[in-house]
């Protein structure tokens, strides 16, 4: 077998879009961050005829490039939940509008061998959009979100996911100083509300991508 490391994930990630599909999501698998945001931006933005985008953190999204391609794309509007300068307040009203926007695109913090969606936010417009508001919602998955089950999900996202998310944001939690979830009271404690999205509702509804590289959190 001339690249096994190559063969093994292709394996992976072909047997998790049978598995994502049973479950109604439709689901692409491009090679790398840069296949992913191309297919978004030329196959699933144009398909789905939306008017209104808007997006979650996710540093997935940016490492595709979705991040600044969506700003230069002028057949719709972005709803920019992060855009320079606004006050907490205009944060959370345009968090409030991503709900309703034609395409919402997200990342996820992990996804099971069986197919279901993982999810912890702060917030909660993430998880919110993912489950229900948009029309349609557009979910990048590097493939060291792959785990085997909801107790492996969990324990990656407390475990890893947060704490280096907390790091990422600079917020003043236990987590930050012992790399570990400490449950903590903080104000500025970032896991708020969990979501297990086990299928899409309608069918098809949400779109999986599958990426065969190492991205996000």
């Amino acid at each position: 077998m001339n690249d096994p490391i190559e063969n093994f994930w292709k394996m992976r990630l072909d047997e998790l879009k049978v598995q994502l599909e049973k479950n109604n999501f439709e689901v692409f698998i491009v090679e790398n961050a840069a296949e992913a945001g191309a297919l978004v931006i030329e196959n699933i933005l144009p398909a789905s005829g939306a008017k209104t985008v808007s997006y979650g953190g996710s540093m997935t999204m940016k490492s595709a490039g979705l991040h600044d391609a969506l700003l230069l794309q002028e057949n719709f509007e972005v709803i920019r939940p992060d855009e320079p300068g606004l006050s907490m307040e205009d944060k959370i009203e345009r968090r409030r509008q991503g709900l309703l926007v034609d395409l919402y695109i997200s990342g996820t913090n992990a996804v099971t061998e069986n197919g279901h969606l993982v999810n912890l936010d702060m917030i909660g417009n993430r998880v919110g959009a993912i489950t229900f508001g948009p029309k349609n919602v557009v979910i990048l998955v590097g493939r060291n979100k792959i785990v085997p089950d909801l107790e492996s999900a969990i324990y990656r996202i407390k475990e890893y996911a947060s704490p280096v998310n907390a790091m990422r944001l600079d917020c003043k939690t236990p987590c930050v100083k012992t790399g570990h979830c400490e449950d903590c009271n903080s104000p500025g404690r970032i896991c708020n509300s969990w979501t297990i999205t086990e299928k899409s509702f309608p069918k098809g509804r949400t779109r999986v991508v599958l990426i065969n590289e190492e991205l996000g959190f």
